[in-house]
Protein backbone atom coordinates (compact mmCIF):
# COMPACT_ATOMS: atom_id res chain seq x y z
CA UNK A 1 0.00 0.00 0.00
CA UNK A 2 1.18 3.14 -0.93
CA UNK A 3 0.70 5.80 2.00
CA UNK A 4 -0.55 9.56 1.26
CA UNK A 5 2.62 10.32 2.49
CA UNK A 6 4.83 9.24 0.12
CA UNK A 7 3.13 11.21 -2.68
CA UNK A 8 4.02 14.52 -4.05
CA UNK A 9 1.11 17.26 -3.70
CA UNK A 10 0.65 20.08 -5.98
CA UNK A 11 -2.08 22.76 -7.12
CA UNK A 12 -3.74 22.81 -10.51
CA UNK A 13 -4.90 26.03 -11.36
CA UNK A 14 -7.50 28.19 -13.92
CA UNK A 15 -7.39 31.27 -12.40
CA UNK A 16 -11.15 31.18 -12.25
CA UNK A 17 -12.88 34.34 -12.51
CA UNK A 18 -16.28 34.27 -10.12
CA UNK A 19 -19.63 35.96 -10.34
CA UNK A 20 -19.27 39.34 -9.22
CA UNK A 21 -15.38 39.46 -9.77
CA UNK A 22 -12.63 40.16 -12.82
CA UNK A 23 -10.09 38.71 -13.96
CA UNK A 24 -7.93 41.05 -12.09
CA UNK A 25 -9.53 39.72 -8.94
CA UNK A 26 -8.52 36.14 -10.21
CA UNK A 27 -4.99 36.85 -10.99
CA UNK A 28 -4.65 38.36 -7.30
CA UNK A 29 -6.12 35.30 -5.85
CA UNK A 30 -3.68 33.28 -7.79
CA UNK A 31 -1.06 34.46 -6.14
CA UNK A 32 -2.51 34.65 -2.87
CA UNK A 33 -3.03 30.75 -3.37
CA UNK A 34 0.50 29.82 -5.24
CA UNK A 35 1.96 31.76 -2.05
CA UNK A 36 -0.10 29.71 0.44
CA UNK A 37 0.50 26.43 -1.28
CA UNK A 38 4.15 27.44 -1.06
CA UNK A 39 4.07 27.94 2.61
CA UNK A 40 2.38 24.84 3.26
CA UNK A 41 4.85 22.99 1.43
CA UNK A 42 2.86 21.99 -2.23
CA UNK A 43 5.32 20.77 -5.19
CA UNK A 44 4.11 23.17 -7.48
CA UNK A 45 1.47 25.41 -9.00
CA UNK A 46 0.20 24.59 -12.68
CA UNK A 47 -2.38 26.72 -14.47
CA UNK A 48 -3.63 25.35 -17.67
CA UNK A 49 -4.42 27.07 -21.39
CA UNK A 50 -8.62 27.05 -21.67
CA UNK A 51 -9.69 29.84 -24.33
CA UNK A 52 -13.35 31.40 -25.20
CA UNK A 53 -14.79 30.19 -21.59
CA UNK A 54 -15.73 33.57 -19.35
CA UNK A 55 -14.44 31.82 -16.14
CA UNK A 56 -10.97 30.87 -16.57
CA UNK A 57 -8.61 33.92 -16.72
CA UNK A 58 -5.45 31.54 -17.86
CA UNK A 59 -5.71 31.74 -21.43
CA UNK A 60 -2.51 33.79 -21.72
CA UNK A 61 -0.89 31.12 -20.20
CA UNK A 62 3.03 32.01 -20.26
CA UNK A 63 2.00 35.54 -18.86
CA UNK A 64 0.24 34.06 -15.70
CA UNK A 65 2.91 32.13 -15.07
CA UNK A 66 5.48 34.89 -14.72
CA UNK A 67 3.25 36.71 -13.02
CA UNK A 68 2.69 34.08 -10.09
CA UNK A 69 6.73 32.88 -10.18
CA UNK A 70 7.26 36.22 -9.56
CA UNK A 71 4.85 36.74 -6.68
CA UNK A 72 6.51 33.33 -5.22
CA UNK A 73 10.11 32.49 -4.38
CA UNK A 74 10.31 28.63 -4.28
CA UNK A 75 7.34 26.49 -5.36
CA UNK A 76 8.07 25.28 -8.68
CA UNK A 77 5.14 26.92 -11.42
CA UNK A 78 4.46 25.79 -14.37
CA UNK A 79 2.00 24.83 -17.11
CA UNK A 80 -0.47 22.02 -16.79
CA UNK A 81 -0.90 22.68 -20.02
CA UNK A 82 -0.08 24.48 -22.35
CA UNK A 83 -1.88 23.20 -25.57
CA UNK A 84 0.77 22.86 -28.41
CA UNK A 85 -1.19 22.72 -31.79
CA UNK A 86 -2.31 26.32 -30.96
CA UNK A 87 1.30 27.41 -31.32
CA UNK A 88 4.53 27.33 -32.68
CA UNK A 89 6.97 25.32 -31.16
CA UNK A 90 9.80 27.57 -31.21
CA UNK A 91 7.42 30.77 -29.81
CA UNK A 92 6.68 27.94 -26.69
CA UNK A 93 10.70 27.24 -26.04
CA UNK A 94 11.21 31.02 -26.55
CA UNK A 95 8.66 31.64 -23.89
CA UNK A 96 9.38 28.74 -21.60
CA UNK A 97 13.43 29.52 -22.00
CA UNK A 98 12.32 33.31 -21.12
CA UNK A 99 10.29 32.13 -17.48
CA UNK A 100 13.18 29.40 -16.97
CA UNK A 101 16.02 32.39 -17.70
CA UNK A 102 14.24 34.64 -15.06
CA UNK A 103 13.27 32.06 -12.35
CA UNK A 104 15.87 29.34 -12.71
CA UNK A 105 15.04 25.63 -11.09
CA UNK A 106 11.16 27.13 -10.84
CA UNK A 107 9.85 25.66 -14.62
CA UNK A 108 7.92 23.45 -15.50
CA UNK A 109 6.24 22.92 -19.19
CA UNK A 110 3.44 20.62 -19.35
CA UNK A 111 2.33 20.19 -23.29
CA UNK A 112 -0.81 18.85 -24.21
CA UNK A 113 -2.82 18.06 -27.77
CA UNK A 114 -6.64 19.25 -27.52
CA UNK A 115 -7.72 22.87 -28.30
CA UNK A 116 -8.17 24.29 -25.32
CA UNK A 117 -11.76 25.50 -26.40
CA UNK A 118 -14.16 24.80 -28.86
CA UNK A 119 -13.59 24.55 -32.52
CA UNK A 120 -14.26 27.67 -33.93
CA UNK A 121 -12.29 28.80 -31.16
CA UNK A 122 -9.65 26.69 -31.86
CA UNK A 123 -9.65 28.23 -35.80
CA UNK A 124 -9.56 31.41 -34.41
CA UNK A 125 -6.09 30.47 -32.49
CA UNK A 126 -4.44 28.50 -35.53
CA UNK A 127 -4.97 30.78 -38.86
CA UNK A 128 -3.43 27.53 -40.67
CA UNK A 129 -4.65 24.67 -39.58
CA UNK A 130 -2.32 21.29 -38.66
CA UNK A 131 -3.72 17.69 -38.04
CA UNK A 132 -3.65 16.47 -34.22
CA UNK A 133 -1.45 14.00 -35.29
CA UNK A 134 1.81 17.20 -35.60
CA UNK A 135 1.49 16.86 -31.79
CA UNK A 136 4.30 14.24 -31.45
CA UNK A 137 6.52 15.88 -33.88
CA UNK A 138 5.67 19.33 -32.36
CA UNK A 139 6.64 17.90 -29.12
CA UNK A 140 10.32 16.71 -30.27
CA UNK A 141 10.77 20.12 -32.28
CA UNK A 142 10.42 21.73 -28.56
CA UNK A 143 12.70 19.70 -26.94
CA UNK A 144 15.43 19.93 -29.47
CA UNK A 145 15.18 24.23 -29.29
CA UNK A 146 16.04 23.33 -25.20
CA UNK A 147 19.15 21.23 -26.19
CA UNK A 148 22.58 22.85 -26.68
CA UNK A 149 23.31 24.19 -30.32
CA UNK A 150 25.20 21.80 -32.40
CA UNK A 151 25.75 21.65 -36.04
CA UNK A 152 23.02 22.18 -39.19
CA UNK A 153 21.28 23.82 -35.99
CA UNK A 154 20.13 27.71 -38.00
CA UNK A 155 17.05 28.33 -36.13
CA UNK A 156 18.19 29.13 -32.19
CA UNK A 157 15.24 29.51 -29.43
CA UNK A 158 16.99 32.14 -27.81
CA UNK A 159 16.39 32.29 -24.47
CA UNK A 160 15.91 28.50 -24.19
CA UNK A 161 18.83 26.70 -26.03
CA UNK A 162 20.82 25.12 -23.55
CA UNK A 163 18.36 25.19 -20.43
CA UNK A 164 16.82 22.05 -18.52
CA UNK A 165 13.34 23.17 -18.85
CA UNK A 166 10.97 19.95 -17.79
CA UNK A 167 8.54 18.84 -20.00
CA UNK A 168 5.51 16.66 -18.87
CA UNK A 169 3.27 14.95 -21.43
CA UNK A 170 -0.63 15.80 -20.50
CA UNK A 171 -3.00 13.59 -21.78
CA UNK A 172 -6.63 11.91 -20.91
CA UNK A 173 -6.41 9.28 -23.53
CA UNK A 174 -3.83 6.15 -24.56
CA UNK A 175 -2.21 8.65 -27.09
CA UNK A 176 -0.45 11.14 -24.40
CA UNK A 177 -0.09 7.99 -22.23
CA UNK A 178 2.54 6.27 -25.32
CA UNK A 179 4.20 8.84 -26.26
CA UNK A 180 5.23 9.94 -22.76
CA UNK A 181 6.17 6.36 -22.80
CA UNK A 182 8.45 6.61 -25.94
CA UNK A 183 10.14 9.61 -25.14
CA UNK A 184 10.98 8.84 -21.35
CA UNK A 185 9.24 11.49 -19.93
CA UNK A 186 6.71 12.05 -17.09
CA UNK A 187 2.59 11.70 -17.57
CA UNK A 188 0.12 13.82 -16.14
CA UNK A 189 -3.69 12.30 -16.36
CA UNK A 190 -6.41 14.72 -16.45
CA UNK A 191 -8.60 12.62 -14.17
CA UNK A 192 -10.12 15.10 -12.55
CA UNK A 193 -12.76 15.76 -15.51
CA UNK A 194 -11.75 13.40 -17.96
CA UNK A 195 -11.50 9.73 -15.47
CA UNK A 196 -12.59 7.14 -18.12
CA UNK A 197 -9.13 6.11 -19.07
CA UNK A 198 -7.09 6.72 -15.96
CA UNK A 199 -5.93 2.84 -15.24
CA UNK A 200 -5.89 1.86 -19.16
CA UNK A 201 -3.70 4.93 -19.74
CA UNK A 202 -1.16 4.80 -16.70
CA UNK A 203 -0.99 1.08 -17.12
CA UNK A 204 0.43 1.59 -20.68
CA UNK A 205 2.92 4.38 -19.51
CA UNK A 206 4.19 2.02 -17.22
CA UNK A 207 4.36 -0.52 -19.54
CA UNK A 208 5.91 0.82 -22.30
CA UNK A 209 8.22 3.34 -20.73
CA UNK A 210 11.95 4.15 -22.31
CA UNK A 211 14.44 5.45 -20.12
CA UNK A 212 15.73 8.76 -21.34
CA UNK A 213 18.05 11.55 -20.47
CA UNK A 214 14.94 13.10 -18.79
CA UNK A 215 13.75 10.70 -16.93
CA UNK A 216 15.15 6.85 -15.62
CA UNK A 217 11.11 5.53 -14.58
CA UNK A 218 8.07 6.44 -15.18
CA UNK A 219 7.05 9.45 -13.20
CA UNK A 220 2.55 9.80 -13.21
CA UNK A 221 0.43 12.25 -12.42
CA UNK A 222 -3.35 12.36 -11.74
CA UNK A 223 -5.33 15.40 -11.28
CA UNK A 224 -8.00 15.12 -8.28
CA UNK A 225 -10.82 17.75 -7.45
CA UNK A 226 -10.89 18.48 -3.83
CA UNK A 227 -13.40 20.53 -2.18
CA UNK A 228 -12.44 20.25 1.87
CA UNK A 229 -14.28 22.15 4.78
CA UNK A 230 -13.96 21.63 8.71
CA UNK A 231 -17.46 19.48 7.91
CA UNK A 232 -18.87 17.70 5.39
CA UNK A 233 -22.06 19.34 4.88
CA UNK A 234 -20.22 22.55 4.23
CA UNK A 235 -17.74 20.78 1.65
CA UNK A 236 -20.50 19.60 -0.16
CA UNK A 237 -21.81 23.10 -0.48
CA UNK A 238 -18.53 24.27 -1.93
CA UNK A 239 -18.36 21.88 -4.52
CA UNK A 240 -22.00 22.93 -5.69
CA UNK A 241 -19.87 25.60 -7.18
CA UNK A 242 -17.52 23.66 -9.54
CA UNK A 243 -20.95 21.62 -10.30
CA UNK A 244 -23.02 24.10 -11.61
CA UNK A 245 -19.66 25.28 -13.71
CA UNK A 246 -19.72 21.91 -15.52
CA UNK A 247 -23.37 21.71 -15.72
CA UNK A 248 -23.16 24.64 -17.90
CA UNK A 249 -20.36 23.67 -19.84
CA UNK A 250 -22.46 19.92 -20.38
CA UNK A 251 -25.41 22.60 -21.49
CA UNK A 252 -22.62 24.55 -23.92
CA UNK A 253 -23.50 27.96 -22.09
CA UNK A 254 -19.96 28.63 -20.30
CA UNK A 255 -20.37 31.47 -17.53
CA UNK A 256 -18.32 32.68 -14.66
CA UNK A 257 -17.85 30.59 -11.34
CA UNK A 258 -21.19 30.45 -9.60
CA UNK A 259 -21.79 31.07 -6.07
CA UNK A 260 -22.26 27.72 -4.39
CA UNK A 261 -26.24 26.20 -3.93
CA UNK A 262 -27.55 24.61 -0.67
CA UNK A 263 -29.54 21.87 -3.08
CA UNK A 264 -27.90 21.41 -6.24
CA UNK A 265 -30.22 18.79 -7.33
CA UNK A 266 -32.88 21.18 -7.89
CA UNK A 267 -30.53 22.52 -10.63
CA UNK A 268 -30.11 19.61 -13.08
CA UNK A 269 -32.47 16.86 -14.99
CA UNK A 270 -31.57 13.24 -14.49
CA UNK A 271 -29.27 13.16 -17.51
CA UNK A 272 -27.38 15.93 -16.68
CA UNK A 273 -26.25 14.81 -13.64
CA UNK A 274 -24.84 11.92 -14.53
CA UNK A 275 -22.86 13.64 -16.83
CA UNK A 276 -21.49 15.84 -14.15
CA UNK A 277 -21.22 13.27 -11.95
CA UNK A 278 -19.39 10.71 -14.55
CA UNK A 279 -17.21 13.83 -15.54
CA UNK A 280 -16.27 14.51 -11.98
CA UNK A 281 -16.22 11.49 -10.19
CA UNK A 282 -12.35 11.80 -9.51
CA UNK A 283 -13.58 13.69 -6.80
CA UNK A 284 -12.74 14.13 -2.52
CA UNK A 285 -15.14 15.91 -0.89
CA UNK A 286 -15.83 16.47 2.83
CA UNK A 287 -14.38 17.22 5.90
CA UNK A 288 -10.30 16.04 6.56
CA UNK A 289 -12.09 12.55 8.44
CA UNK A 290 -14.31 11.94 5.23
CA UNK A 291 -11.40 12.85 2.82
CA UNK A 292 -8.74 10.96 4.10
CA UNK A 293 -10.07 7.39 3.06
CA UNK A 294 -11.24 8.52 0.17
CA UNK A 295 -8.07 9.86 -0.95
CA UNK A 296 -6.22 6.82 0.24
CA UNK A 297 -7.94 4.30 -1.54
CA UNK A 298 -7.81 5.78 -4.87
CA UNK A 299 -4.08 6.10 -4.17
CA UNK A 300 -4.02 2.66 -3.52
CA UNK A 301 -5.53 2.04 -7.00
CA UNK A 302 -3.64 4.13 -8.94
CA UNK A 303 -0.49 4.36 -7.26
CA UNK A 304 0.14 7.81 -8.41
CA UNK A 305 3.52 9.37 -8.12
CA UNK A 306 2.12 12.92 -7.48
CA UNK A 307 -1.47 14.41 -6.98
CA UNK A 308 -2.33 17.28 -8.80
CA UNK A 309 -5.45 18.65 -6.85
CA UNK A 310 -7.84 20.97 -8.18
CA UNK A 311 -10.26 23.21 -6.65
CA UNK A 312 -12.39 26.18 -8.25
CA UNK A 313 -13.92 27.44 -4.78
CA UNK A 314 -16.21 30.76 -5.19
CA UNK A 315 -15.38 32.30 -1.85
CA UNK A 316 -11.44 32.87 -2.25
CA UNK A 317 -10.79 32.20 1.98
CA UNK A 318 -12.35 28.63 1.81
CA UNK A 319 -10.16 27.67 -1.13
CA UNK A 320 -7.13 28.52 0.83
CA UNK A 321 -8.45 26.44 3.78
CA UNK A 322 -9.59 23.60 1.39
CA UNK A 323 -5.76 23.36 0.18
CA UNK A 324 -4.74 23.88 4.20
CA UNK A 325 -7.08 20.88 5.51
CA UNK A 326 -5.87 18.99 2.22
CA UNK A 327 -2.02 18.79 3.21
CA UNK A 328 -2.92 18.14 6.90
CA UNK A 329 -4.71 15.22 5.67
CA UNK A 330 -2.19 14.16 3.86
CA UNK A 331 0.94 14.44 5.96
CA UNK A 332 -0.58 13.12 8.59
CA UNK A 333 -1.91 10.00 7.20
CA UNK A 334 0.72 7.82 8.20
CA UNK A 335 0.55 8.63 11.62
CA UNK A 336 -3.86 8.54 11.35
CA UNK A 337 -2.87 4.82 9.82
CA UNK A 338 -0.07 3.70 12.63
CA UNK A 339 -3.28 4.09 15.23
CA UNK A 340 -4.93 2.50 13.98
CA UNK A 341 -3.10 -0.70 13.39
CA UNK A 342 -4.02 -3.38 16.32
CA UNK A 343 -1.55 -3.43 19.47
CA UNK A 344 1.22 -5.59 19.47
CA UNK A 345 1.22 -5.95 22.89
Amino acid sequence: MKSLDDVKLSVLDLCPIVEGGTAADAFRDAVDLARHAERLGYERYWVAEHHNIPGVASAATAVVIGHVAGGTSRIRVGAGGIMLPNHAPLVIAEQFGTLASLYPGRIDLGLGRAPGGDQRTARALRRYQEEVDAFPRDVREVQNYFRPAGPGRFVHAIPGEGLDVPIWILGSSDFGARLAAELGLPYAFASHFAPDQLFDALAIYRENFIPSEALEKPYAMIGVNAFLADTDEAAVRLFSSHQQAILNLVRGRPGLLPPPVDDVEALWTPFERAHVDKMTRVSVVGSPETVRGRLQSLVNAVKPDEVVFSGHIYDHAARLRSYDLLMQVCRTSAAAEAASLPSSR
